[in-house]
């Protein structure tokens, strides 16, 4: 299974979307400095998943979610 997720950071209230094969190994490779582009904003809370069946399914979704319209469906969804 592949999921896209959704992090947030308490501090500064960032949002970070990605996909994965595995959330949890995910959430500790965010929290422990190894992704160059969260590194600097940790903690990181999960807020949000889906699963899919496919890897195009979820980094379509993923597009989706990074876009204006998937920001606000976000925003909309209080995540």
């Amino acid at each position: 299974m592949y999921y896209v997720y959704v992090l947030r950071n308490k501090v500064n209230n960032y949002r970070y979307i990605g996909h994965c094969e595995n959330i949890p190994l995910r959430l500790k490779d965010h929290n422990y400095g190894k992704i160059k582009s969260t590194k600097s904003f940790k903690p990181w809370h999960l807020v949000h998943y889906e699963e899919f069946r496919t890897r195009a399914e979820a980094i379509a979704r993923e597009r989706f979610l990074k876009s204006g319209i998937g920001r606000e469906w976000l925003d909309s969804q209080g995540i």
